[in-house]
């Protein structure tokens, strides 16, 4: 079914940050493929977007750590749509067991890479014939400031004691992931840009951030929704770039 709406597929959907910014982006116009690995999660969460007053909102099943999952939901987002234009890779996790090198559990950190690394590079790598349809594709990778090698090194960053080796280098190679799909996109209609929400009030972090979600959702939406001059291959937060 052919549509004039950009046709944006938001990874970890069904809540925090993720199901902010699917509210925005159907706030925009936009029809939105709420993707989450449970269904039931997803359907709720679709039935609350639509509640509050928003439309165009579809639950779409996705588990970015499973290839036939990734590999169904771009089968049936082509047979639906024919293209896709927004891909937010926002799933992600943070697992009890993650820590200092010397100490973590590397099961922990081989969990939170292969969902916050390797399951988004496997969404972009089955998205990007769909966005390639786009008149204007728009990758965002939803990262954070804990990706930061700058930040990280710096002992007077507010955040320099949080080492958390899984989560942080997931995060820090999701940037590289954005430099990269940059550079091999170049020359196209397609930007890639990672965006850090700040410190949100999420599961993520037991829901210990200081700011809402509709904080954390602002700069991912902006990114979503670049016009054609707008910058590929950055790192922003909503106060503007971010350092790598």
């Amino acid at each position: 079914m052919a549509t004039a709406k950009r046709v944006a597929l938001v990874t970890g959907g069904n809540k925090g940050i993720g199901l902010e910014i699917s509210r925005n982006l159907s706030a925009a116009g936009c029809t939105v493929l709420l993707g989450a690995r449970d269904a039931e999660r997803g359907r709720q969460a679709v039935r609350e977007l639509e509640q509050s007053g928003r439309s165009d909102v579809h639950f779409i099943e996705i588990d970015v750590t499973k290839q036939d999952s990734v590999t169904a939901a771009a089968q049936a987002i082509e047979k639906q749509y024919g293209r896709l234009d927004i891909l937010m890779n926002n799933a992600g996790i943070n697992v009890r067991g993650d820590g200092l090198p010397g100490s973590c559990d590397l099961e922990a950190v081989k969990s939170v890479l292969d969902t916050n690394l390797v399951g988004a590079l496997r969404v972009a790598q089955a998205m990007l014939p769909l966005l390639h349809k786009s008149p204007g594709g728009r990758i965002v990778n939803v990262s954070s400031g804990l990706g930061s090698l700058t930040l990280n090194s710096d002992p007077a960053w507010s955040a320099y004691d949080v080492k958390l080796i899984g989560y942080c280098a997931s995060k820090a190679a999701l940037n590289m992931l954005t430099v990269h799909l940059a550079y091999e996109l170049r020359g196209t209609r397609i930007k890639v840009n990672s965006a850090d929400p700040g410190y949100t009030k999420t599961d993520l972090n037991d829901n210990q951030g200081p700011q809402p979600v509709e904080v954390g959702a602002i700069e991912a939406t902006r990114l979503a929704l670049l016009d054609d001059s707008g910058p590929t291959g950055g790192y922003f937060t909503k106060d503007g770039p971010y350092p790598w």
